[in-house]
């Protein structure tokens, strides 16, 4: 398998967990079920957003956009896994694999940058509620939410070309269950310095400074509400960003953890870690958000009477 000479045509091969196929069987069942709750999860989101007039709101319409990121970001890389713990061929072409990379990067990135745009429309929504819906029309929520998705994708382009200008020469063994663009250039036969610096400087853009612009958007927003006289009006203002604010937490707590704990002296555990992060969180998206939302769950209940009554006649 191993050349002295690679092209782009090299096949990479993925480890995984090779060494434990049985483990790779518990993780085909339990990837499996979990990607369907995120594919049922996302899509349900996305069809009652579309379809409930009630819905066609700033914040549902950068969830929507939230659920449809979250469903590709996960197609890039699950189908390809779960044939992989299968099979124990577990290789992957170099266009294929850069591909992923892009893919995944791209909406990681968009991800970050959206969970801000989401925190200033909560600021606007509790902080200017009279001014909320000139402030929030829609030609800003596209404009906001195309700028979120073309931030992601340059920061992807740039580091993917970076990446792929790479000189390879023999080592074609990623130690991951996809292609993540740190153990990508690992392989590389050249200084990768300028890359693990392109990466660093990218995490610290798209990941600290959303989350910097989140911590000012909701320093105003407790400001205002400690300031309500109503505790009806303190209640549904926490009400509205709840579901915000764990979705922050769960996203930027566990990659607080996966790049602040110590390195695991057996990488399985980092790898394992770094796939349950990859899919854990958009699957909790959609249950997130509709677990105690009331509009979703009424929009929800429009749709199954309407499904219902078309079934009857």
């Amino acid at each position: 398998m191993e050349k002295t000479n690679w092209t782009t045509e090299t096949e990479f091969i993925l480890q995984g967990l090779s060494e434990y196929p049985e483990a790779e069987k518990i993780l085909f069942v339990m990837c499996l079920l979990m990607y369907l709750v995120i594919l049922l999860g996302n899509s349900t989101l996305i069809i009652l957003i579309i379809l409930d007039s009630n819905l066609h709101t700033p914040m549902y319409f950068f969830l929507g956009n939230l659920s449809f990121l979250d469903i590709w970001y996960t197609s890039s890389f699950i189908p390809t896994m779960l044939i992989h713990f299968l099979s124990e061929k577990k290789t992957i072409s170099f266009t294929r694999c850069v591909l992923q990379m892009s893919v995944s990067y791209t909406m990681g990135s968009t991800e970050c940058v959206l969970l801000a745009v989401m925190a200033f429309d909560r600021y606007v929504a509790i902080c200017n509620p009279l001014r909320y819906t000139v402030l929030m029309n829609k030609a800003l929520c596209i404009q906001m939410a195309a700028v979120s998705w073309g931030l992601g994708f340059l920061n992807s382009l740039t580091e993917t070309v970076l990446a792929t200008r790479l000189p390879f020469c023999g080592k074609n063994f990623i130690n991951h269950f996809f292609c993540e663009i740190l153990a990508f250039v690992k392989l590389a036969c050249a200084d990768i310095s300028m890359n693990e610096i392109a990466i660093m400087l990218g995490n610290v853009i798209f990941l600290f400074s959303p989350l910097l612009l989140i911590c000012i958007s909701y320093l105003f927003i407790l400001s205002t509400v400690l300031r309500m006289n109503s505790n009806a009006g303190r209640k549904k203002a926490f009400s509205t960003c709840s579901a915000h604010i764990t979705v922050v937490t769960v996203f930027y707590g566990t990659i607080l953890f996966m790049y602040m704990k110590p390195k695991s002296k057996d990488s399985a555990f980092d790898k394992l870690i770094a796939l349950f992060y990859g899919i854990v969180t958009p699957m909790l998206n959609p249950i997130i958000y509709s677990l105690r939302n009331k509009e979703v769950h009424g929009a929800m209940r429009k749709l199954m009477r309407r499904h219902w009554l078309r079934r009857k006649h």
